[in-house]
């Protein structure tokens, strides 16, 4: 496996040993177990999922996946909401499969395991993450982009004020539609109708909310699509294939929106209409207004437990969000049929 790292090596033996590799590859001391002197020279600042980050590591592949992830900061410096340092050990090779992260949390510190050799802990106070990790999983980039990455929002996100939503997400000219329901809702069938009707895909199962600069912003990240098995049937592009992705025990779709489906994918959006799905198994499609009050009480309830501070922060996004148009959709029937009315509704909104 090659894996490629950028830095100065302090040992010329371990440099030696991987001097065939298409960089030269940072080490630590010998026995210097918490790797205090590892560098990692490679270093951006992203605009992810509303906040400002800096990023730094010292692996290449992980660097593309953050880039592939992440928004870059446009115009002069702006100020830093939090800093993210991942070091990759080239000397660790731990090999796939990667087991089922495991989080634990203990006031502001937050530890995230991903393997014996790949871990991360977040300070949510001082807003910093810092992280070791094996080689295979730094040479990763789909597992970057569909399971690290979203575990560190799911931990860092209340803290920067970012709430992190059971909701897909579509979008038309910047302005956003959030559907909003539990797990068999038809959250993400209904979200690749949208965007097979001509809105922009920007998530399919959670969504990342926050106030920024007097405005609502709602943000995904580069995951993959999950469809369930029976949802291959609505779409002629998975007709005749076969669902190879396992989850709970139940077959499914695991798909890149663009290349399997040929949808838009955005980044961002302002969302402009929450719509909170009830389905049935009858054909039908009836929108009924919901209060401010009744949206906010519904959001609410997939919120996890935070800090006092972060969840002061959340609450002010769940009250902007729920100032929102909102509707209550209780459907049935064939997604592209529901979309279409979806579309007429939508426009009333933009």
């Amino acid at each position: 496996m090659s894996v490629r790292f950028s830095s100065i090596s302090k040992n010329p033996a371990l440099a030696e040993r991987w001097e065939s590799g298409p960089r030269v590859y940072p080490v630590m001391s010998p026995g210097d177990f918490l790797c205090q002197d590892a560098a990692t020279p490679l270093c951006e600042v992203y605009n992810a999922a509303g906040a400002v980050c800096r990023f730094s590591t010292n692996c290449e592949p992980l660097l593309e996946a953050a880039r592939e992830s992440f928004l870059p900061v446009q115009g002069p410096t702006v100020s830093v909401d939090f800093s993210v340092r991942f070091w990759v050990d080239p000397i660790n090779s731990a090999l796939t499969p990667w087991p089922k992260p495991y989080v634990r949390g203990l006031n502001h510190l937050v530890f995230a395991g991903f393997d014996s050799g790949s871990s991360m802990l977040a300070d949510l106070r001082a807003r910093r993450v810092i992280g070791r990790f094996s080689a295979a999983i730094g040479n990763d980039r789909s597992y970057w982009k569909t399971v690290v990455f979203p575990v560190l929002f799911t931990i860092a996100g209340a803290s920067l004020g970012i709430v992190e939503l059971h909701c897909s997400c579509v979008a038309r000219q910047q302005s956003g539609l959030l559907l909003v329901g539990a797990g068999r809702s038809g959250k993400s069938t209904l979200a690749v109708a949208l965007a097979q009707e001509g809105f922009g895909f920007l998530s399919d199962d959670r969504t990342w909310c926050s106030w920024q600069s007097g405005r609502l912003l709602a943000c995904g990240l580069a995951t993959t699509l999950k469809l369930r098995c029976d949802a291959g049937k609505n779409f002629r592009e998975l007709q005749g294939k076969e669902p190879t992705d396992l989850q709970h025990g139940e077959w499914g779709f695991r798909l890149e929106p663009e290349f399997a489906l040929g949808l838009e994918r955005v980044r961002c959006c302002e969302p402009r209409w929450l719509v909170f799905l009830e389905r049935s198994e009858n054909p039908g499609f009836r929108l009924s207004n919901l209060s401010s009050q009744e949206a906010g009480v519904r959001l609410e309830e997939d919120l996890m437990a935070e800090l006092p501070d972060a969840a002061t922060a959340q609450m002010e996004v769940i009250e902007k969000l729920a100032e929102l148009p909102c509707c209550l959709l209780q459907y049935g029937g064939r997604p592209q049929v529901v979309a279409k009315n979806l579309t007429l509704h939508f426009e009333r909104f933009r």
